[in-house]
Formats: structure tokens, C-alpha cells, sequence
């Protein structure tokens, strides 16, 4: 019985030895920015696979917006997102700050891209964010 203890407590003696990050002093700030494209426009990249999904079968449609109405929103949704961000919740979601500036002129695709993300993250991670329209928040 100790031998088995024994190996046990030797498996496990180097993975003690890995450094770990610290939360704090060392964590870089990341920033998502919009950048633009070859043709100018403002252009916002989604990595997650599923977003496509959203976008396509879940989302309403653009058309059902107005660029003043998701700019509004997008303000306070990425103050709200920043908020989370910098306090350290919801970390396991919220991996990265978004640099964004309500005096840009983004136009409407980039501003109805970036509210669905919120739309998104609700819908994935069920993050619920005051700012988010009611008809948006799927349970």
C-alpha cells in the first residue's frame, strides 16, 4: 500500500513543478479592435464556429435594425462588456476588452455584427446583459 501511495505522489511531483499564471499583476490587457478591410470597411472577425450558426438561424435580421439604434446600444453593451472584463468576472467567458469609440462612424453591418456577439454570448453562455434588448435575451 505505500508503494502505490509512493508512485502516486511521484506522478504527480512534476506537474507541481509547471509555473502557473497569476491573476493580477502579470495578466496582459487584450483588447479586441475593429479594423478595416481592403475595401475600407469596418470589419469585426468572430472565431467561434457556432456564431456562423447564430447569425444565419437564430438572429433577426438586419433589416430589423437601425445604425443609430445598434450604435446606442453597442455603447453600453461594450461598457457593460469592458466592466466584466477589467473586474475580472465572468472569466471563463470574457476573455479580451473591446476597444470601441461611439464617435466612429462603423456602419451598420460592423455595429449589427458586434450587438449579435452580445446576442451570442447570451445565447451560448447565457450571460445576461443589462443593456441587451429583451427580445434578444433567449432563455
Amino acid at each position: 500500500m505505500k508503494n502505490i501511495f509512493l508512485m502516486a505522489l511521484l506522478a504527480l511531483v512534476p506537474f507541481g513543478c509547471f509555473s502557473q499564471e497569476t491573476t493580477g499583476k502579470t495578466k496582459e490587457h487584450q483588447e479586441m479592435k475593429p479594423s478595416k478591410n481592403e475595401d475600407g470597411e469596418w470589419e469585426l472577425t468572430v472565431v467561434d464556429t457556432q456564431f456562423d450558426y447564430f447569425l444565419s438561424a437564430i438572429a433577426k435580421p438586419i433589416s430589423q435594425y437601425s445604425e443609430s439604434y445598434l450604435k446606442t446600444k453597442n455603447t453600453f453593451l461594450v461598457n457593460e462588456w469592458n466592466s466584466y472584463y477589467n473586474s475580472g468576472r465572468y472569466r471563463n467567458i470574457i476573455e479580451s476588452g473591446i476597444d470601441y469609440d461611439p464617435k466612429e462612424n462603423y456602419g451598420i453591418k460592423f455595429e449589427y455584427k458586434l450587438y449579435q456577439v452580445f446576442a451570442y454570448v447570451n445565447w451560448k453562455y447565457g450571460l445576461r446583459m443589462n443593456a441587451l434588448s429583451g427580445s434578444e435575451i433567449i432563455r
